[in-house]
């Protein structure tokens, strides 16, 4: 081993393979502990950070490759780092930084993760925890994070964006997310900084739906809309219960009309359980209305050729133009909501209510042992499908004449 003055130049013309065959480390004079390790059989240099720990062993860890990083950039990454080693710290946890962490996590869960799940993701931790993002993960306290949580808040509601307080807990979700992803990996990792409901600000259930006297209005006018995709998806929705993307990724593969069931993969589900579903006389027509166009070449019932997915991602604007027609104002899942509700009022029964919106039957011992068959589920359903037909003002048509084209 050497101790020599490291500057750009010196590290450039250092001896890499070494002559000798052996790796050979040569200390700068400047900063203890830190170097450059030549190879002795190859021409890669590396800079790397050495220090014995507060419990006497010895510990190397690399910086940096010296053809990817300066020098000056080298040195104070060691230093930093010796500073983690003198505190009894591993700092290989340094390589694991909010950044890296965020694009591991999309890498791995990328089929998994719908397109507006990723640009979410990285939107909230780009726009609000842009200062970390090239901070190593354990430079992330919880002190800091109850800081920052509370400043993300106050920075939307100056903005004129509303409180704050919904968005800045949204973030904090995903950091915590993200942590506990990292810390599946590497269980040095510290314990995750966000603590849950101890930080964050209390959100109200929402309970927004489409109330009984607005049905009627509401149901015209959505039939009023010019797109018959973003017409017939909504429709879906509300008389299903689907989830958003339950509904917008259905596929004509997935509609058995001689079953009359709508078969849901549980890949394709939030439970990640599949779902039959009986299919209605109301859906039935629906969809065969929707076949009767002809089926899109990306084979979605809903499909979007704006967007990169293949299928209608979100019908803000289509419920937007509904609002300004009927003062109804609601969102995806609010429709949903909507289902349930007018659902539990038709006195179905709760298992069965469950199983239809793809719910947990629960732990109750008895509920247990109940196989909810999706014949048993056909009643329910109709039964729920009537009460909205009702609802909305649907006038009864003869079925007969919308199944000869199925």
């Amino acid at each position: 081993m050497s101790r020599i003055k490291l500057t750009e130049r010196v590290v450039e013309r250092l001896a890499a393979p070494d002559p000798s065959g052996k790796q050979v480390l040569h200390w700068d004079a400047d900063l203890k502990g830190f170097g450059v390790l030549c190879s002795g059989i190859t021409n890669s240099k590396t800079y790397v950070v050495q220090r014995t720990l507060p419990d006497g062993r010895t510990r190397r860890v690399t910086v940096a490759a010296a053809n990817e990083m300066g020098l000056a950039k080298a040195r104070e990454e060691a230093a930093e780092m010796l500073v983690e080693l003198r505190k009894g710290r591993d700092p290989k946890l340094r390589s694991a930084t909010l950044q890296s962490t965020l694009d591991a996590y999309l890498k791995k869960f990328d089929s998994k993760l719908s397109e507006n799940s990723k640009a979410n993701y990285k939107e909230k931790v780009s726009s609000y925890l842009s200062a970390w993002l090239d901070k190593p993960l354990n430079f992330i306290t919880a002190d800091s994070v109850e800081k920052r949580h509370s400043e993300i808040a106050k920075e939307i509601a100056d903005a004129g964006r509303g409180k704050g307080q919904t968005s800045a807990n949204a973030v904090m979700r995903t950091l915590r997310l993200l942590w506990n992803f990292a810390g599946d990996l590497d269980k040095s990792l510290p314990a995750n900084p966000v603590k849950l409901r101890k930080q964050w600000f209390l959100e109200p259930r929402r309970d927004r739906i489409v109330e009984e006297h607005q049905m009627p209005a509401f149901y015209k006018a959505v039939l009023a809309l010019k797109s018959d995709v973003a017409r017939d998806y909504i429709l879906f929705v509300l008389f299903t219960g689907l989830r958003r993307r339950e509904a917008a990724t259905l596929k004509w593969d997935h509609v058995d009309f001689e079953a009359r069931l709508i078969r849901i993969p549980a890949e394709n589900t939030k439970a990640k359980r599949k779902l039959d579903l009986p299919m209605t006389d109301f859906i039935r027509n629906l969809l065969v209305t929707r076949r009767s166009i002809g089926k899109d070449p990306s084979g979605y019932v809903f499909p979007s050729h704006g967007k990169k997915t293949g299928y209608i991602a979100e019908p803000k604007f289509p419920l937007d133009a509904v609002a300004k027609a009927c003062d109804v104002n609601v969102c995806v899942h609010d429709l949903r909501r909507t289902f349930i509700t007018v659902a539990e009022q038709a006195e179905i029964s709760p298992l069965a209510l469950k199983a239809l919106v793809n719910h947990s039957l629960g732990k109750d011992v008895t509920e247990g042992y109940v196989q909810m068959r999706v014949e048993r589920l056909r009643a329910p359903a109709q039964k729920v499908t009537d009460s909205l037909k009702t609802l909305c003002g649907i006038v009864p048509i003869d079925d007969e004449k919308v199944a000869v084209l199925a």
